[in-house]
């Protein structure tokens, strides 16, 4: 897996001989303008503050009933838009040779449309800087996040539900494939959505592209240590940044990983074979163990997730007023990776995870990934693999620490504790088979394809990225 990476854009490009720099150097130089380009990091505070003043949205908790242009179907149950696009709350029934448990009944969120997460770039004062927005979602905590330029389903950018223009989606709509830095089809969280992509684009643009009054221009120094910050960047845009090229992977540590590239494909692959699932669509209202009342559709042990209903109003979303369900997680999840130098090189210990709305089977993870709440009543013995490790951290040895909030647009305060954990020299080399120690150019390798790193791991590459 070569990790090396070519020009942005050709020797014979008039834009290349103009500046003249390979996209490494661009972007390690964006990495290293942590107190701003463009925009100051107080100015962009003062500016994010006054932007989540103007979009306060309006969010209240009404009974399932009251849900305007969505109905249960009669036969199956399932939650849908009367538009039959969006997205559906469906039962799936999943059978499995992975885990404790074998099989289950779940809601689960079909949204089969294909979304873009776009993050334009563009070189300002000899610096590349990152066009984010400040977009209000109604399951978001603190209402408005840092998201991508363009964070949009195709029922919204193509107006389905009759609203107004996505701004810049003509940026991500056929580019010109030589301004295209990154452009991957990545999923989202496998335990709630089932086969849901999205397409992750980095695009470069030109001086014509300025930012509006909900966008601002920042260095990827500046993203870096907003990472940092509760509930800021929003999971979009996370994911997105993981895409980038990392400008720090040079070709020096490439075969000089525990497993070699070809070992690690070969494990993944082995992973896949071997583990076995089967989700199938099935009537919610026959998924055993949940039951809906007037006001959530919830498991009857109290743990796992609740589908609410919400009403929201705005006057600066593309609807200004609207209504829907939201998945509402049941504690607060924790995804934490641990990391090691092994033969000086470092490495991650990635988990083969499997979950019902995996494409693939198998995607790699963090190390742990859980929400600790379920398992307190458990032995340590049947609790999730290093979880004990993660919670018995040393702060000196925290790298990472940061509560960040999942996608509020699907998800009513879905929030995860985000951990870069290094462990100590004689921290146990050998793994068990489904988890493997992987090199960052590995890592980095990886995230060119499809679903091989799940949505949290690739949080965690943005913020190992943003690392010291």
């Amino acid at each position: 897996m070569d990790s090396t990476v070519e020009p942005l854009y050709s020797s014979g490009s008039t834009v290349s001989s103009r500046r003249g720099r390979a996209l490494p150097a661009r972007l390690a130089a964006s990495a290293l303008a942590t107190e701003g380009g463009v925009m100051s990091n107080e100015a962009f505070h003062a500016w994010f503050e006054e932007r989540q003043r103007t979009h306060a949205l309006q969010v209240s908790r009404i009974p399932l009933g009251d849900l305007r242009g969505w109905n249960f179907a009669p036969g199956t149950g399932n939650l849908r838009h009367d538009s039959g696009r969006f997205f559906s709350v469906e039962g799936l029934r999943v059978r499995s040779d992975y885990g404790p448990v074998r099989e289950w009944c779940q809601p689960i969120i079909h949204q089969p449309e294909i979304g873009v997460l776009g993050i334009a770039v563009r070189e300002i004062d000899g610096v590349l800087h990152c066009l984010m927005q400040a977009k209000p979602e109604p399951g978001n905590l603190n209402g408005v996040q840092l998201s991508p330029t363009v964070q949009a389903t195709k029922s919204n950018y193509t107006r389905v539900h009759g609203g107004s223009a996505v701004p810049y989606m003509d940026c991500f709509i056929d580019p010109d494939p030589s301004r295209v830095l990154a452009d991957v089809l990545q999923s989202e969280q496998g335990s709630w959505f089932f086969r849901k992509r999205n397409r992750n684009m980095v695009v470069e643009v030109g001086p014509e592209v300025e930012a509006g009054e909900d966008f601002c221009w920042v260095t990827l120094g500046q993203l870096g240590g907003l990472l940092r910050h509760p509930d800021l960047v929003n999971m979009d845009a996370r994911t997105v940044l993981s895409c980038i090229p990392d400008w720090r992977a040079g070709s020096s540590t490439r075969n000089a990983g525990l497993h070699s590239d070809t070992e690690i494909r070969s494990w993944i692959t082995t992973r896949r074979a071997r583990h076995e699932i089967t989700a199938e669509p099935w009537p919610l209202r026959e998924a055993a163990g949940w039951h809906r009342s007037d006001e959530a559709i919830s498991h009857e042990s109290g743990l796992f997730f609740s589908i609410v209903a919400v009403d929201v109003s705005s006057h600066r979303r593309e609807v200004p007023a609207w209504s829907q369900p939201l998945l509402e997680p049941h504690g607060l999840g924790i995804a934490a990776l641990l990391v090691k130098r092994i033969g000086g090189v470092s490495h991650a210990l990635l988990s083969a995870r499997v979950e019902p709305g995996f494409l693939d089977v198998v995607e790699l993870g963090p190390t742990v990934q859980c929400t600790p709440e379920s398992y307190d009543h458990l032995p340590s013995g049947q609790r999730p693999r290093y979880l004990d490790v993660v919670l018995d951290r040393r702060p000196e040895r925290t790298l990472f620490d940061a509560v960040l909030s999942e996608e509020g647009g699907r998800f009513q305060h879905a929030r995860s504790r985000y951990l870069i954990i290094e462990v100590d020299e004689d921290f146990p080399t050998e793994a068990p088979e489904d988890f493997r120690w992987v090199t960052l150019p590995q890592v980095n390798e990886l995230l060119k394809y499809s679903h091989h790193l799940n949505v949290q791991a690739r949080t965690l590459v943005a913020g190992m990225r943003a690392l010291p």
